[in-house]
């Protein structure tokens, strides 16, 4: 395949996968200028477009690349207009990124596993570590113990990473068992596509070979009636063997809307284990652990900057992170922590102000209440309940006064909004539901 054909086919699937407006953008005027061992060397038009594909979409490149020439290793960006050097004094030592996320390209096609998502880079802190420790209990005994197993929590706090570093490490100590990774996604375009081409049977005998087997995003299938009751059929089958499965979810199964009843009771019947955002250590050790291969160290002053201002979540700190080592490279030298504030400042979410409407708007909506009831004199079981939670949140998380809660609600006596928070703390550690329900709240409250 020459140059051109190469990368006409490249910027087809690109183009499927990006804003009409940012292909046009980025990637007009861009041509591969010539390919060498492995290394395709991209003419681009000027340094800024040079930065940004660098930073935004070197990775989705690199895919649409391999994709058509399976030799591609990587990709070196040349300015071919304006203040245009000599080709050769453009040519830099491979980029931070390929190092880092080349391995994403290699998906075992048997399993869908990634080699990458292992527990030697998992970072472990007390925002994770129940569902680490469900997880090496797992790998020891698959099938034995916590099965299911759930792992709920929100976007990118490693939920993929760790149910694939325990088929990954399956594979490694019970060479004998066969370990299956999905998304619910690809599962419900499978159950499709079975259906319209008369391979039902096909289809069930597929899945039913497996020892182990992961789906994740299990929220997708939601409304698809005809993948959860495939999926109904195939976790009955596997349970009954002793086969291990597991799950990993954005929501506890209660609180994913039109989910069968008979799929939340099966969801719900093995070990339900959650991931909560990063605390200031545990983002620090991520970041720390993600430059260790870098040629390029930040500075402490740095790091700490980067993990006390991205508090999202793990996917967040390693795009900061990767946009720093970039430049690092890029500029052939060490950011300062002015450089890196005015980098990264456009990612850091500004902090959200959440008044005490909000509190009775969202939590009024997690439980199908009015919000109008919350503050009416009414003591239906349906209504204590969520507006106690709501005292308990108020007093918790902003350190609202007990008489300007009860003002707020009302005008209840404090002693009634004491009298809720302590009953509340109190269930928080005897009854796992209601500790859930208050952790779903919190992340529809902050995030």
């Amino acid at each position: 395949m020459d140059n051109k054909e190469l990368w006409d086919s490249a910027l087809a699937e690109i183009e499927t996968s990006v804003s009409k407006a940012n292909f046009g953008t980025w990637f007009r005027n861009t041509s591969i200028l010539k390919q060498e061992s492995g290394t395709v060397y991209l003419g681009v038009p000027n340094a800024f477009v040079k930065d940004w594909l660098y930073d935004k979409y070197h990775l989705s490149v690199l895919k649409a690349l391999r994709n058509n020439a399976e030799y591609i290793k990587q990709i070196e960006y040349i300015i071919t207009k304006g203040d245009r050097v000599k080709f050769e004094e453009q040519l830099s030592k491979p980029i931070f990124r390929d190092q880092l996320e080349l391995t994403e390209l290699y998906v075992n096609k048997d399993d869908n596993l990634n080699p990458k998502y292992i527990f030697d880079n998992f970072i472990v802190g007390p925002f994770n570590e129940m569902a680490y420790a469900a997880g090496q209990a797992i790998i020891k005994s698959p099938g034995v113990v916590y099965n299911p197993l759930y792992i709920y929590g929100g976007t990118g706090l490693g939920k993929t990473h760790i149910t694939q570093a325990i088929g990954n490490s399956i594979k490694r100590l019970h060479p004998n068992k066969k370990v299956y990774y999905i998304t619910s996604e690809k599962f419900v375009i499978e159950v499709v596509s079975a259906i319209q081409n008369n391979k039902a049977n096909i289809f069930k005998e597929k899945y039913r070979k497996y020892d182990v087997f992961i789906m994740d995003d299990i929220q997708f299938i939601a409304n698809k009636d005809k993948s959860q009751e495939e999926l109904f059929h195939l976790f009955n089958s596997l349970y009954d063997q002793n086969k291990q499965i597991i799950f990993s979810s954005d929501k506890i199964p209660k609180y994913i809307p039109n989910l069968e009843e008979r799929l939340r009771s099966r969801f719900e019947g093995g070990m339900m284990v959650d991931i909560a955002p990063p605390d200031y250590e545990s983002r620090l050790a991520v970041l720390k652990s993600k430059i260790k291969n870098s040629d390029f160290t930040p500075s402490d002053e740095v790091i700490e900057y980067v993990a006390s201002v991205i508090k999202g979540n793990i996917r967040e700190l390693e795009g900061a992170l990767n946009s720093i080592v970039c430049q690092c490279q890029l500029k052939n030298r060490n950011l300062n922590l002015i450089e890196v504030k005015n980098l990264i400042k456009n990612t850091i979410k500004p902090q959200k102000t959440i008044s005490i409407k909000d509190v009775l708007k969202i939590i009024a909506g997690f439980y199908n209440i009015e919000e109008r009831v919350l503050c009416e004199k009414t003591r239906r079981k349906e209504v204590v309940k969520p507006r106690q939670i709501i005292m308990y949140i108020l007093r918790e998380d902003f350190n609202i006064s007990y008489p300007y809660i009860g003002q707020k609600l009302g005008g209840r006596d404090h002693t009634t909004v004491m009298h809720a928070y302590e009953k509340i703390k109190r269930e928080i550690k005897q009854n796992n539901l209601v500790t859930q329900e208050i952790e779903q709240i919190r992340l529809l409250l902050y995030n």
